[in-house]
């Protein structure tokens, strides 16, 4: 199993839940997320005041998939939140080494 973790612009949130749902995951959690990366800061102009926003919001997406259903996650969420424009966000991929549900206490890709 992986995690796939991806940092979005929060506009294409819609778009990304849509081409999630044609997928044969079970879930996904979604929260708003601040930090910076690689671009330079763009001023913004807010009542006739130009200003930075030094930590943009973004939005996280999280799926946890079998291995073999990894890159078709990667795909979707990279192809819907594609603008071409410097901060269109990253996918991270990490290992998970288990899972357990609470309530039923099953394992793994069951418990996903």
């Amino acid at each position: 199993m992986v995690s796939v973790i991806a940092f979005v612009r929060p506009h294409k949130i819609e778009e990304i839940k849509s081409a999630l749902a044609l997928l044969p995951i079970s879930g996904l959690t979604i929260a708003d997320a601040r930090g910076a990366g690689n671009n330079e800061e763009t001023p913004i102009t807010f009542m006739g005041k130009s200003m930075a926003i030094p930590l943009p919001i973004r939005t996280m997406i999280e799926v946890v998939v079998p291995t073999s259903l990894a890159e078709t996650v990667i795909s979707a969420i990279r192809k819907a939140a594609h603008t071409g424009e410097p901060g269109d966000g990253k996918i991270f991929v990490e290992k998970i080494t288990q899972a357990i549900r609470i309530r039923t206490l099953e394992r793994d890709i069951d418990a996903v």
